[in-house]
C-alpha cells in the first residue's frame, strides 16, 4: 500500500524556500519526512528547479577559456533536460 505525496511535494518554494539572509533553505519539517530526497529530486526537475541550478551555474567561477566552456556545456545539458521534461522537442 502506498501512502499519499503530500501537497508541498516537489514543489520547490515550499520545500527548499529562499531564507531571510537570501539563500535558499532547507524546510525543518522536511528533514523527518521519509520522502525528502525524491522531493527534493522531483522539485530540481520543475521549471524552477532547472533555472535554480542555472542561477548557480551563473554563480560559479569560469576560470580561463576551458571553465567557461565547461560552465557552457552544462548550462546547454540544463537547457535540453528542461525541454525533455517539457515534452518539447530539441
Amino acid at each position: 500500500m502506498t501512502t499519499p505525496k503530500k501537497d508541498c511535494f516537489g514543489i520547490l518554494e515550499s520545500v527548499f524556500p529562499m531564507g531571510k539572509e537570501g539563500f535558499r533553505e532547507i524546510v525543518p519539517t522536511c528533514f523527518e519526512c521519509p520522502e525528502k530526497k525524491a522531493c527534493l529530486q522531483v522539485a530540481l526537475k520543475t521549471e524552477e528547479g532547472f533555472r535554480l541550478r542555472s542561477e548557480i551555474l551563473d554563480r560559479s567561477p569560469a576560470n580561463g577559456f576551458a571553465g567557461k566552456l565547461r560552465r557552457w556545456s552544462e548550462k546547454k545539458k540544463l537547457s535540453q533536460l528542461n525541454k525533455l521534461h517539457r515534452g518539447e522537442k530539441k
